[in-house]
């Protein structure tokens, strides 16, 4: 048996193939699949363990980055989502992915899948899209099954709008001590934890996300989202200092966030399915 994953694709989306690819480094068996297959009835997607919505330029970014395809997935696909939620399957969403995830209301979220959105990502303080390599730190504490063990991962931005931001800050203080607030941007020359709510300066956070949010999770720990991509630096050879720090080839640190849930997918469905 095979952990099989959903990778969604259509309408600008153009990561998809990045996706896919990780996943099946990762030892899973990944399908690229356009929405309106899932949406017509097709395919369904209780047919997967995994899903991921990847990064890219859905709908044009037409409206804000991701509300559109945030709507075609909170419309179109409710029912499949939560009952994919509900039955502990995990999701990922990467950039455009995360800004999908987040304007549908699925991240933070809560505890009912309720759809309703408390949060957004909004343009780059620098006002201008942003592509470069980051520094990310991982809270050690979070529940999000995504980034067990992991503590610092370096990965490139590529985004005009990835400042989160809500509309009532005391949300703020309930995700970081239910431990949803996963992922932050840090300075690599300050020792870990360095987990600090005072913003970090430009470009040590590309977008001046309020407490320097770089991604969260749901309650459940299942359903992660991130700005940053895993999935460009899933080999050695692509990081950016690899050649100055003598590198062998090998899998890049962006690997361990797939290996997690994949290893999760193993564990839970697997060995109820043999």
């Amino acid at each position: 048996m095979t952990v099989k994953v959903a990778v969604l694709t259509g309408f600008g989306i153009n990561c998809d193939r990045e996706t896919a690819a990780v996943f099946e480094m990762a030892g899973a068996k990944s399908e690229r699949i356009h929405i309106n297959k899932i949406v017509n009835g097709e395919i369904n997607l209780d047919q997967f363990h995994i899903m991921a919505v990847p990064g890219g330029f859905s709908f044009g970014d037409h409206l804000g980055s991701g509300r559109l395809m945030g709507n075609r997935l909170r419309f179109g696909l409710r029912e499949q989502v939560r009952k994919f939620v509900k039955d502990n399957k995990p999701i990922i969403g990467i950039c455009n992915g995360f800004q999908v995830l987040v304007k549908m209301g699925l991240l933070p979220g809560d505890d009912e899948v309720s759809f309703e959105q408390t949060a957004s990502l909004t343009l780059n303080d620098s006002g201008h899209y942003e592509d470069r390599w980051v520094t990310l730190e991982f809270d050690d504490n979070s529940h999000c099954i995504w980034t067990k063990g992991l503590k610092r991962m370096r990965v490139p931005v590529r985004h005009g709008e990835g400042k989160f931001v809500t509309n009532d800050k005391k949300l703020l203080d309930k995700w970081d001590e239910n431990g949803q607030i996963v992922v932050r941007y840090a300075d690599p020359n300050e020792t870990y934890p360095s987990k600090s709510d005072q913003l970090l300066p430009y470009p040590l956070s590309p977008n001046a996300s309020w407490r320097n949010i770089a991604g969260v999770c749901d309650p459940s720990g299942l359903v992660f989202g991130l700005m940053p991509h895993p999935e460009a630096n899933h080999s050695t050879w692509l990081g950016a200092t690899w050649t100055r720090e003598n590198l062998e080839h090998g899998e890049g640190e962006g690997m361990a966030i797939f290996h997690n849930a994949v290893n999760y997918a193993k564990s839970k469905f697997l060995v109820n399915e043999g």
